[in-house]
């Protein structure tokens, strides 16, 4: 039994993790207009742990500040298995979008805009949804000691810090309160908010925004901050701006605000706006004392406009980090050449942009997947199917997918486990011992491996072209883990024609 002084010795403990605000490098920077009684009087007398949330803020921190990486890319996710699958080729945070949520992952079950359309605990749910996935995916390869990868796992983090979308805060500071507390209490490492009005609340790329006051959207910052501090987390905070491209505002009220307004007024009483880097750079520099993070939320992936901006911040408030949306919104190829798009995200990351990501990553990959497997499965039957087959049996050999062996990948295994220690070991019903995926799916890559290549040197020795190379998104560099067992390049035994799930490649 924890005594009332063992509760109270931890809590002192811990609130020395989060407090020292004057002194600890942490909180360097960062303003809170509150004390430590304040935090005390709300936090209640039960001090209760968030492991996930501390573990993930902490991560994040280290990831951005301790300078082993120029900058941490991530993908937003919209399932749990698309998250276990970025953290298994290697990402190390995982973005969860409002967007993504509202369009496919959302309470009500409903496909909505982004617009605030959906139930506010929605992305709570789907940061906690993640994180089980994860969780699962950490026991099953602990229950198994890493003896399916060849201890390619020993190092692999399965909880990596995730980062999360509040939007407005859905309604006043009460209400960002409040779901600062359900992020944290989900796992979240990092939350975002921006200063958009929340009942007008627009997608960053959509037009009709409707900015807050500058003084209103800090009074939003600080209630997370004291969510946090309540909690005893040190979740990050980024601030977004959307003043760039917004053209409406609620209230003159704010000083900063008015050499943006125009004198003009809606038909529904908002002010009009003059958006634009400088208001987005003043509406930065309001928010870095009460910020982590800042975003700039920006119409095209523009490298001058982005240094414009970090030069801006880093002048008064110098190492800020930043934050940069990549976003599926902008047309990259249309903006830029392939040498900038190759070289976009380290320029930014030498700028301060020290967090990254694809917002939409999850949407557009779910959807394009399974169109291609859809059309291929319409002209080609059971021919499509197999060649997906055959595509994941080779990123099995080559990096280590494992999804491929579907009942292994949901736990089956790790429960035979459980029911075995339930049972001493005297249980009948084991579920993945003489399975179809035992029977069939065992040395099943070494042989597709050999039947690839010796198909790709008739077609060599006959004067035809090589087998297509991968159709991998990332570089076509290969280890010794990348080869077969005798040496054979893996990479050079994907598809014969096309990326296309048909023959034809049509």
């Amino acid at each position: 039994m924890t005594t009332s002084s063992q509760s109270k010795n931890q809590q002192s403990d811990n609130r020395q993790q989060i407090g020292n605000w004057q002194t600890s490098s942490r909180w360097r920077g960062i303003s809170r207009p509150y004390s430590q009684q304040d935090v005390d009087r709300l936090k209640g007398s039960m001090e209760i742990e968030h492991t996930l949330a501390r573990h993930g803020a902490e991560r994040l921190w280290n990831l951005l500040t301790g300078g082993s990486e120029p900058f941490v890319p991530a993908l937003g996710a919209v399932t749990g298995n698309q998250a276990v699958q970025q953290v298994k080729a290697g990402l190390k945070a995982i973005y969860v979008s409002g967007w993504q949520v509202a369009a496919d992952a959302n309470n009500a079950g409903q496909m909505y805009p982004d617009q605030s359309l959906y139930p506010a605990d929605s992305v709570p749910n789907l940061v906690r949804r993640i994180n089980q996935a994860l969780m699962r995916a950490d026991q099953i390869h602990h229950a198994e000691g890493n003896k399916n990868e060849g201890n390619k796992n020993d190092d692999l983090n399965w909880f990596p810090p995730l980062i999360a979308d509040a939007e407005a805060g859905f309604g006043g500071n009460l209400n960002a309160f409040e779901l600062m507390k359900a992020m944290i209490e989900a796992g979240a490492a990092c939350v975002h908010f921006e200063d958009q009005l929340s009942s007008a609340k627009k997608c960053g790329h959509l037009g009709g925004k409707v900015l807050v006051p500058t003084t209103e959207a800090i009074q939003k910052l600080v209630a997370a901050r004291l969510a946090a501090d309540v909690m005893n987390v040190p979740t990050l905070i980024m601030a977004r701006t959307d003043a760039d491209s917004a053209n409406l505002l609620t209230s003159d009220i704010d000083p900063r605000d008015r050499e943006f307004l125009t004198g003009e007024r809606t038909v529904e009483g908002f002010y009009r706006f003059k958006g634009g880097l400088k208001a987005a750079i003043a509406r930065g520099l309001a928010y870095a004392p009460y910020a982590d993070i800042l975003w700039c939320e920006t119409s095209k992936p523009d490298l001058e406009e982005a240094r414009e901006f970090a030069e801006a911040i880093h002048k008064v408030f110098p190492g800020k980090l930043l934050a940069y949306n990549c976003s599926p919104s902008f047309n990259w190829k249309k903006n830029l050449d392939d040498a900038t798009i190759a070289s976009f995200q380290h320029e930014l990351g030498r700028m301060g942009y020290k967090f990254q990501f694809v917002t939409l990553a999850g949407f557009h990959a779910l959807n394009l997947a399974m169109f291609e497997l859809a059309r291929g499965y319409k002209q080609a039957g059971m021919t499509a199917y197999s060649r997906l087959q055959e595509k994941e049996f080779l990123r099995e050999q080559q990096v280590g997918y494992e999804a491929v062996k579907h009942q292994r990948f949901v736990g089956t295994g790790y429960f035979d486990a459980v029911q075995q220690v339930i049972t001493s070991g005297t249980t009948s019903t084991m579920a993945l011992e003489g399975s179809t995926e035992q029977a069939q799916f065992t040395d099943v890559v070494d042989l597709l491996v050999e039947k690839s290549y010796n198909r790709g040197n008739r077609r060599n020795d006959s004067g035809g072209a090589s087998p297509v190379e991968s159709d991998d998104l990332s570089s076509h560099d290969l280890s010794s883990d990348d080869r077969s067992s005798d040496g054979r390049s893996v990479e050079a035994t994907n598809w014969e024609e096309s990326d296309e799930l048909m023959p034809s490649g049509d």
